[in-house]
């Protein structure tokens, strides 16, 4: 009997943590936020714009589906980020659910703000349904909203349009990189680092970027691009780096996947095209007479996938001279980005940081005022790189013609 009892009292004890759908959640209840945008009205509070997806006009694969839009926006507003979302429940008639969230737009007017910017990320980081590797991106010469609630005609889900664009731009083009909340929030916090943000534009005409129409066209009339790096520093928007400015920064980063560095050969502008396959960046530093110097060693492999001259591709030479070039571009292309980040005075690169690896004892003297000193910092740059292979032929196919 007291065998019997025994165990049912374990059993008792083990009931509350057996029950696995104590907090279900009915999908007929939930609205799915896939995107989030936030802009600063007139009236001083944050206007939220919620990108909601409807499951019935989004079908596996992202072809077909209903017939009507994939994505609902919805606004509100509050002079809170929370205050913002309970207001939206408002106009909802289910409840918002961010677990899916997969990005986060910031006009720049917000970006700006160093008050505005922590705010919101602090009601980020604290929400435990919300993912902190969500995608954050500044919107530039655009709000937020108009950002949202643009559609999109390749991928139905606009907020997947953008997420895969910085993905792929990253892979192949190296102007831009996939940065989390997570990583925006530990650049904030951290030492010797400053972060960078992506920005994105809304090109063509405005206006027409919302409307259902642009669906059923094979070219759009507005669409979003990704365009340059913001530089934050303190928490706020100071500044942006673009194009072949913010390619260094990815380089120096150790971030450069694959980009086009073109040549000229023979005083003929655009003669050749090297694309990188394979790029690794190591940044050590060294102290003369007391102070840091930061080095930075890039090893970079490549094919020539495009000659616009003549070119003899089977001499050794030739091929030399073709990496000699390659190295004098992304050696000028780095220091630029340096340059430039020195003038803004915010070490985006983590040189700091590397410092502190290196002499932590020297980083307590210099951490304090390291951005001002950060701008007269001696950089050192030197590029190694080699042409592996020139493509499935070697001289162009025209060379012969006249011949």
């Amino acid at each position: 009997m007291k065998k019997f009892l025994l165990v049912m009292l374990v059993l008792i004890m083990f009931i509350p943590i057996l029950s696995a759908c104590w907090n279900q959640k009915e999908l007929t209840d939930l609205a799915f936020v896939m995107a989030l945008g936030i802009d600063r009205g007139d009236d001083n509070l944050y206007h939220v714009s919620f990108q909601l997806v409807n499951p019935a006009n989004v079908s596996a694969g992202q072809t077909g589906g209903g017939q009507g839009l994939p994505i609902a926006v919805y606004k509100s507003k509050g002079r809170t980020i929370t205050e913002a979302a309970r207001n939206a429940t408002k106009k909802v008639s289910r409840r918002l659910y961010y677990a899916h969230t997969n990005l986060v737009v910031v006009s720049e007017e917000v970006a700006k703000d160093r008050t505005l910017m922590l705010n919101l990320l602090d009601a980020f980081a604290r929400d435990p349904e919300f993912r902190t590797t969500t995608e954050i991106v500044i919107s530039r010469d655009a709000s937020a909203e108009e950002i949202v609630t643009t559609l999109t005609i390749l991928d139905k889900l606009p907020v997947t349009k953008i997420t895969k664009e910085l993905k792929f731009t990253e892979a192949m083009k190296g102007e831009n990189m996939s940065i989390s909340i997570d990583d925006l929030i530990d650049g904030i916090v951290g030492n010797g680092k400053e972060p960078i943000i992506n920005g994105y534009k809304l090109i063509g005409m405005k206006e027409e970027a919302n409307k259902a129409i642009n669906l059923q066209k094979t070219t759009t009339d507005a669409f979003l691009a990704a365009d340059g790096l913001a530089v934050m520093k303190d928490g706020a928007l100071i500044d942006w780096i673009e194009n072949k400015k913010s390619r260094g920064v990815i380089w120096i980063l150790n971030k450069a996947k694959s980009t086009d560095i073109t040549l000229k050969w023979n005083g003929k502008k655009n003669a050749l095209s090297v694309a990188p396959i394979r790029s690794k960046t190591k940044v050590s530093t060294a102290f003369k007479n007391g102070k840091p110097v930061i080095n930075i060693k890039i090893e970079n492999e490549g094919w020539l996938s495009e000659a616009n001259t003549a070119i003899d591709l089977m001499d050794p030479k030739t091929i030399g001279k073709i990496e000699k070039l390659t190295e004098k571009s992304i050696k000028k292309e780095v220091q630029s980005t340096v340059k430039e980040a020195k003038r803004l005075k915010c070490d985006i690169f983590g040189f700091g940081d590397v410092v502190h690896k290196a002499n932590p004892n020297l980083w307590k003297k210099l951490k304090g005022d390291w951005n001002n000193y950060f701008a007269n910092l001696e950089v050192n740059v030197k590029v190694d790189s080699y042409v592996r292979r020139e493509g499935v032929r070697t001289n162009p196919f025209w060379s012969d013609i006249n011949k």
